[in-house]
């Protein structure tokens, strides 16, 4: 067995079985990614003779004598790029990043007919992060980069600092590493929707060859927390144990084998006898809370922190403003329906999964795929009875978040063995793990009842909402809450009440997703609205400019004000604007003949920060060549923030991005981050960074003035120097003259999150709908976006782009379907549909000028809020082009098509 990688031999002979994905990694070929092991993503691409192959299906044996080129070696010998990786580069044509080898690998292969028909080219890569825009300028050559300058950081088009290794395959992911002695976890899953344990017998299993142990309930501590990660704990229900005795869903955790390999792993899981009383099961939340349902969770309400378990209610919301009923009755028209969204999965490409190992000094140290590392690191310390120092939880680069790892689904088991065994432990989900063993965002109902005088005023706003949470209440609380929030504080209504529920069933537990609720309860909202303009005979966009908020207004839910959160910037009426204009453009798009044309237009507002507090520390240093370091606590996962935060550091310290060395997302390096979540990376961490890197510029001034026995106004900072009148004194040597004397020059910034502004967005479609088979085409997309003061354009569009595309899927086809035994049926990307390079328009985005009193430099957040006034918008568009108003999503083309088709029967049978 001979295989040329990237120039260099191996003759290790493969695995039985062993695909070639995993044969390179073994070897230290790290760029190639695991995404889907079933040649759905594209992220394992790489070149064997020349031609791209999915290596997570080429058996790894057919490459013998054959030559393999890896991203790692798409380069030339001494360094230089390959002209694909130079234009990824030039473009940024990745967030995340997990996907980009494999698009880059499938792009250096591709001849001219491929390159003019990108989307067949592109059918077996996937990303979930840019919404391809980004791709197609990379391949098509366009250059998006800016030239850095000295102080004039904030608000130019500057590169990600881990660009270069994103597109040399160098940037190190979760499993990125070679850890001696590793040893392998897989887990023993449920069957049962509901079952108790009555026997488990793990002989057999500790018989398989090279298993060390099997871990069950009664090796799991009996502390109940939440798998959802949040500043104040006591946010979530306290109902998950690490293995519990009990089981609530089918997937759920049984039992933890820990192996050599994954392969015994997985046969110690299979030799494990368990013998389970089945027990009654409910898998619809209004069925749930109906008296005599089976109990999801018979706890302690005040310990467990459940409002009425007995009734399978997680929390409940009740509020009213002024009286609804009298509402109602000074209206002119009234509009009542009932919404439902669907379950939708995060689908990052790099699915959940934690190494874990004692270092030198005996501490715990997890390598986690989270976007939560100092709460992982409380959690575990809190479950294991650990003191904080003795724990240390480190995220690398995190290959897509939106969410779903704001979670601790993995990291409470693999401490627990890491802790028995003494010896590094990996548990890595597979992509099917990650539908039934993971989280998916809450699926919803949402009963709205609207009225409104003939003029177009709101008199009042009704709504009942039931999320399912699942059979784990994480995050239920907290998304319910936010639902009813921003979604009906953005109208002005005199009568407004809110009845919402957070329930438990026997499915797959939901948690947190882009958008926290807004999405689902404005895709009600914004539905409703539109249908009631109609009613009135009025333009919707007009009829919702006379009803929005105002600058200055306070922003009144159903359940009162929020105190600390403000309208401290107002581009809604910019966004309104943008909407009219593209409304008032002629149709331009070719569209076929017999074909339906319509429009819609949906607006949403969400606040920059999560109520109770986000806290972020940052340090800022001075180093000895005169450069700096940054160190923050915030998780990088296409999100940005590195970038960001570089840019507010080098305008802050009057030096280039490249003198800023940034250290992030480790417990080690700053006291405290709550987490890269809520849309806090720029509005929290960011203030954070502004804050220490303005005490480090202070810091220096005062020192140099002190040193050169000059007045501070006499010192500014410049680029590796403060200059004063007499010429300028470079930073290496006011480090040496502070070091001289023992000073060392770094300063720290703190924020808590609080005072909140909101940020407004609104999303505009033309479609075109075929009659005669359901499809429908995007004909235009536009996007408008209050971001406050833009820190990165670049970025912040792929930031929409990319919510944009994310939001099209869970509208179009997105589903993660469950059975009628509570069983996921879409557990591979194959059955699940995700949005392709082929299904994503080009959305025009379109930033309003605005500057935020709160935010950092006026920045606002923006990479949740695109997500939300898209499945609302697009259903208004289908509802202008067909007729009818369709109240359930996903809109799949066969679903229109059936209501197409019953709306034809009636005509036929009324003739």
């Amino acid at each position: 067995m001979k295989i040329e990688v990237n120039g260099r031999s191996h003759e290790e002979e493969p695995r039985p079985g062993q695909c070639l994905r995993t044969y390179l990694r073994d070897r230290g070929w790290f760029g190639v990614k695991k995404g889907c092991d079933a040649g759905d993503c594209g992220a394992c691409t790489v070149h064997v003779d020349g031609e791209p192959v999915h290596s997570c299906l080429y058996p790894a044996f057919r490459a013998d004598g054959r030559t393999v080129t890896t991203v790692e070696g798409l380069a030339a010998p001494d360094g230089e790029l390959h002209p694909v990786q130079r234009r990824f580069l030039d473009a940024q044509g990745f967030q995340c990043g997990f996907c980009t080898a494999g698009f880059l690998m499938t792009t250096a292969a591709l001849d001219e007919d491929q390159l003019a028909d990108l989307p067949r080219a592109f059918k077996g890569n996937l990303c979930r992060c840019t919404g391809y825009r980004a791709i197609e300028d990379a391949v098509r050559g366009v250059c998006h980069v800016e030239a850095p300058a000295a102080g004039e950081s904030v608000g130019r088009n500057l590169p990600a600092p881990a660009g270069p290794q994103v597109v040399t395959g160098t940037a190190r992911y979760t499993f990125d590493l070679d850890v001696p002695g590793l040893l392998h976890m897989k887990l023993l899953r449920s069957p049962h929707a509901h079952a108790r344990i009555a026997a488990i017998d793990t002989t057999a299993a500790l018989h398989v060859p090279g298993v060390h142990a099997v871990f069950t309930h009664h090796d799991a501590p009996e502390r109940h927390f939440s798998t959802a990660r949040h500043e104040h704990p006591t946010e979530d229900p306290d109902d998950t144990r690490v293995l519990d005795d009990t089981v609530r869903h089918i997937g759920q955790r049984v039992a933890a084998v820990v192996a050599d390999s994954e392969a015994a792993a997985e046969e110690g899981c299979r030799r494990i006898q368990v013998t389970y009383e089945v027990l009654p099961a409910v898998l619809d939340p209004e069925e749930a809370m109906r008296p005599g349902a089976p109990v999801v969770h018979d706890k302690d309400p005040a310990t467990a922190r459940i409002s009425r378990p007995h009734d399978n209610v997680v929390v409940e919301a009740h509020g009213q403003v002024g009286d609804v009923e009298t509402g109602f009755a000074e209206a002119d028209a009234v509009y009542e329906e009932t919404f439902r969204t669907q379950r939708i999965q995060h689908a990052s490409l790099e699915t959940h999964g934690a190494v874990a190992w004692l270092d030198e000094d005996d501490r715990l140290v997890v390598r986690s795929s989270t976007q939560t590392p100092f709460l992982t690191r409380r959690a575990l310390c809190a479950l294991y009875d650990l003191p904080k120092d003795r724990v240390r939880v480190v995220a690398g680069r995190v290959g897509g978040g939106f969410g779903g790892k704001q979670e601790m689904l993995v990291e409470d088991i693999v401490a627990l063995a890491v802790l028995r065994l003494r010896r590094p432990v990996k548990l890595e989900y597979t992509r099917a793990e990650q539908f039934f063993g993971a989280t998916t965002r809450h699926p919803f109902t949402i009963g709205v009842k609207l009225g409104a005088r003939r003029d177009g005023t709101l008199t009042a706003l009704q709504l009942r909402v039931v999320a399912n949470t699942g059979a784990y209440g994480n995050h239920g609380p907290a998304v319910m809450f936010h639902s009813v929030g921003e979604s009906t504080a953005v109208y002005r209504a005199p009568h407004k009440k809110v009845d919402a529920y957070s329930v438990y069933t026997h499915t797959v537990p939901a948690g947190a997703f882009r958008g926290y609720g807004l999405g689902q309860v404005m895709f009600a909202v914004e539905s409703a609205l539109d249908e009631l303009a109609r009613r009135l005979g009025l333009d919707p966009l007009e009829f919702r400019a006379r009803n929005v908020i105002g600058p200055g207004e306070p922003l009144l839910s159903a359940g009162g004000e929020e105190e600390d959160l403000h309208v401290a910037s107002y581009g809604l009426d910019q966004c309104v604007a943008v909407v009219r204009r593209a409304q008032a453009e002629p149709l331009a798009e070719p569209v076929p003949d017999g074909w339906l044309v319509g429009e819609g237009a949906a607006l949403a507002m969400i606040a920059t920060g999560p109520p109770g507090g986000h806290i972020a520390d940052a340090r800022a240093t001075l180093l000895p060549d005169g450069g700096f370091e940054l160190a923050v606590g915030t998780a990088e996962f296409g999100n940005g923030t590195t970038t960001v935060h570089r840019q507010i550091a080098a305008g802050e310290l009057a030096t280039t991005v490249e003198r800023i060395t940034v250290r992030q997302s480790d417990t080690d390096v700053v006291r405290h981050d709550t987490g890269a979540f809520a849309s806090t990376g720029v509005v929290v961490a960011g203030k954070a960074t502004l804050r220490a890197s303005r005490a480090l510029a202070d810091l220096l001034l005062d020192f140099a003035a002190a040193h050169l026995q000059l007045p501070r106004s006499a010192c500014r900072l410049a680029e590796e120097a403060v200059l004063h009148p007499g010429g300028r004194l470079p930073l290496k040597e006011l480090y040496a003259a502070g070091r001289a004397v023992g000073i060392g020059f770094a300063a720290d910034g703190h924020f808590g999150g609080t005072p909140r502004s909101v940020a407004f967005n609104a999303q505009w479609f033309r479609v075109a709908v075929d009659p005669g088979t359901g499809e429908i085409r995007i004909l235009r997309s536009v996007h408008a976006a209050d971001a406050g003061q833009v820190m990165n354009p670049m970025q912040c569009r792929g930031q929409v782009e990319g919510g944009v595309a994310q939001a099209l899927g869970a509208t179009l086809f997105e589903n993660v379907r469950v059975d009628e035994h509570g069983a996921v049926d879409t557990a591979a990307f194959r059955r699940y549909r995700l949005p392709q390079y082929a299904d994503v328009p080009r959305t025009e985005v379109h930033f309003m000028e605005t500057a935020d009193t709160i935010g950092p430099l006026g920045a606002k957040s923006m990479s949740e809020s695109p997500f939300n006034p898209v499945a609302p918008a697009f259903a208004n568009a289908l509802r202008d082009a067909t007729g009818i108003r369709f109240t359930e999503l996903p809109l799949t083309r066969d679903r229109v098509w059936l209501a197409l088709d019953k709306r034809r029967q009636r005509s036929s049978s009324s003739s």
